[in-house]
């Protein structure tokens, strides 16, 4: 079966974001990029890779999942289907799909949807965000992907966005980068381990 993956950066006080939902404030540097690249280069956008020449691998996930607010700064840009390489869906109750024909835009539950898509034929699932989709999803992701940023924030948008709804996540690899972001993966715990 496939797993879903949430791999995203993340501050040191647990933010996807800032307040206005902008992540530009997260370090990034040309070595960090290659590695990352290396590492997760399905997770980088198709922008990055036209301008470094540089192919997705096509090693960790085909589908690529998030909500309205993290697709809205690729609408904002002018930007249709900012993961070309990955089929894309983009959970949304106002967005009109005729509007959008590169990504699949869906309007229902995403817990529901979500649920069937992990039992269809294909590679794993990559959660890009936000933190409100991600709370919402919680129960089906499998894996934990976090580029920790050696900073605090303060008000910004959450990692998970939802309720008190303790989880517990068992460290299954860690790579320190240069400029001090650290890629922790984590794997969900089997229930009394």
């Amino acid at each position: 079966m496939r797993q879903l993956v949430y791999f995203v950066a993340v501050s040191l006080d647990g933010k996807i974001g800032g307040p206005d939902g902008s992540f530009d404030f997260f370090p990034v540097d040309a070595g960090y990029l290659g590695e990352l690249n290396e590492d997760w280069g399905d997770g980088l956008p198709t922008a990055f890779h036209r301008a470094t020449g540089l192919e997705p691998p096509g090693t960790k996930w085909d589908t690529v999942v998030m909500g309205r607010n993290t697709f809205q700064p690729a609408i904002d840009a002018g930007i249709s289907s900012p993961y070309e390489h990955l089929d894309q869906y983009v959970f949304s109750s106002s967005l009109d799909p005729a509007q959008h024909p590169d990504v699949h835009v869906v309007s229902g539950d995403p817990l529901a949807f979500v649920h069937s898509l992990k039992r269809q034929p294909g590679g794993d699932i990559w959660l890009c965000g936000g933190g409100t989709i991600a709370a919402t999803l919680a129960p089906e992701i499998d894996r934990l992907v976090l580029k920790l940023s050696p900073f605090v924030v303060g008000e910004g948008v959450p990692l998970f966005a939802g309720p008190f709804a303790p989880s517990h996540w068992r460290l299954t690899h860690q790579r320190t980068h240069d400029i001090g972001v650290v890629v922790l993966t984590y794997d969900r715990a089997e229930a009394g381990s």
